[in-house]
C-alpha cells in the first residue's frame, strides 16, 4: 500500500501548538505534504524541519510570513525539486516536489487570488505557466517509469458539487468560470485523475476548508479546494480518500482538514 497525506497548516507554527504535532507523530501516510507553511526554517520547529524517520524538502517563500510549501517522505528521495522552473514563482513557496522509487510527489499551494486585484492577475499568470508544467512533468515520469501525484492546496472549487454556496460563488475567485475551466483541463489534457471524484463522483464535498467567520464548520458549509491528482496508473489503485476533519471547531488546528489517499500500489509491482 502507499498511502499520502496533504494538508494547509495555515501557519505550521501555530498549528504546531494546537494538534498538528500530534497529528503529524500519528500519521500512516508515506508521503505527507503541507502548505501555507508559512515559516522560515529557522522558524519552524526543529521537530518539523527534519524530524526523525522522514525525509524532509521545504519551498520557502522569499517574503517573510508568507506561503510555503513543505514534503515529507518516509523512503529516501533520489532527487528534490524547488519551484517547477518559472521565474516569478521560483522562490514564492509554492512548489516543491521529490523523485521516489517509481512515483514523483508534489506539495502544491496555488495562489488563492482576489477578483479586480493584483492577486488574481497573479494567479492567472501561476496557472498559464503551470499547465504546461503538469503535462511536461507527466510526460516526464512516464518515461522514466514513474507515476505522477501533485496533491494540495489548489484554491479552486472546480464543479457546483465542490462547495456549499456555489451559487453565491460564482464571482468569486476560487470559483470563476475561467478557473473551473483550468482545474478540468488538468483532469482532462494534462492526463490527471481527482481521485476523490474518481471514487466519489456525485458528492457533494467532502468539503476540505472552511471559513473560521460565523458558522461554517458547524454547518459544513465549506469548500472542496485540496486536492489529489495523480495519474491513470496511480489513480486507477485507489482504495480511499479521508477527508480528516475535526470532531468540533474547538479542535482544529488549521482551518482546512488534510487529505489522505490510500492506493494499492507499490513500485515494485
Amino acid at each position: 500500500m502507499f498511502t499520502v497525506s496533504t494538508v494547509n497548516v495555515n501557519g505550521i507554527r501555530a498549528a504546531a501548538k494546537k494538534g498538528f504535532t500530534e497529528w503529524f507523530a500519528g500519521t500512516q501516510a508515506d508521503v505527507v505534504a503541507c502548505q501555507e507553511v508559512r515559516a522560515d526554517l529557522d522558524a519552524i520547529p526543529k521537530a518539523l524541519v527534519d524530524p526523525e524517520g522522514w525525509h524532509a524538502a521545504h519551498a520557502v517563500c522569499e517574503v517573510k510570513g508568507r506561503n510555503g510549501a513543505s514534503l515529507y517522505s518516509r523512503s529516501e528521495p533520489e532527487a528534490s525539486r524547488i519551484g517547477f522552473g518559472e521565474a516569478e514563482f521560483e522562490a514564492s513557496g509554492r512548489y516543491v516536489e521529490m523523485e521516489l522509487p517509481g512515483v514523483v510527489v508534489a506539495s502544491l499551494y496555488l495562489p488563492s487570488g482576489e477578483v479586480g486585484t493584483p492577486r488574481q492577475d497573479e494567479k492567472e499568470r501561476f496557472l498559464d505557466a503551470f499547465l504546461p508544467y503538469l503535462v511536461e512533468l507527466r510526460e516526464k515520469a512516464a518515461a522514466d517509469g514513474r507515476e505522477v501525484v501533485v496533491m494540495g492546496d489548489w484554491n479552486i472549487a472546480h464543479a457546483e458539487i465542490d462547495l456549499k454556496n456555489w451559487k453565491g460563488n460564482r464571482k468569486n475567485s476560487g470559483f470563476l468560470p475561467e478557473e473551473r475551466e483550468w482545474m478540468g483541463r488538468v483532469f482532462g489534457e494534462a492526463g490527471y485523475v481527482d481521485v476523490q471524484r474518481r471514487l466519489d463522483p456525485d458528492g457533494p464535498g467532502p468539503y476540505t476548508w472552511w471559513s473560521y467567520r460565523g458558522k461554517a464548520f458547524d454547518n459544513d458549509s465549506g469548500w472542496r479546494i485540496d486536492y489529489v491528482a495523480a495519474t491513470p496508473g496511480l489513480a486507477e489503485t485507489c482504495t480511499s480518500v479521508v477527508v480528516e476533519r475535526a470532531p468540533s471547531y474547538d479542535q482544529r488546528w488549521s482551518d482546512h482538514a488534510p487529505v489522505t489517499a490510500t492506493f494499492d500500489w507499490s513500485p515494485t509491482v
